[in-house]
């Protein structure tokens, strides 16, 4: 059933947090159960394991673009954190004009 809905599914990680598995023991799975060939086959059975294998390396960079998304989220939280609030009063400082 679960391998079911991984083929279907648009987010991979939503599921894992739905059925109570870590998303890598779904692959795991998926990959047991359909297993990709490294010997000769069809042109097309090829191709199918070119497409599989990009699949897999571009979940794998956009699972770490979604690690890099969440760390800098946090470290801008920190950054605007420890930011002093402005005074409020919206006026501009004063500043020295050079030159006269």
């Amino acid at each position: 059933m679960a391998l079911e809905r991984l083929k279907s599914c648009q987010n991979v990680t939503e599921l894992s947090a739905e059925l109570g598995i870590h998303r890598t023991r779904l692959y795991k799975w998926r990959d047991q159960m359909e297993p990709i060939e490294d010997g000769q086959g069809s042109a097309a059975n090829s191709r199918e394991r070119e497409l599989r294998k990009e699949i897999r390396d571009l979940k794998r960079l956009l699972g770490e673009k979604a690690l890099e998304v969440d760390f800098f989220k946090g470290a801008l939280q920190k950054v605007e954190a420890r930011r002093p609030s402005s005074s409020g009063s919206g006026a501009k400082g004063s500043t020295t004009k050079s030159g006269s």
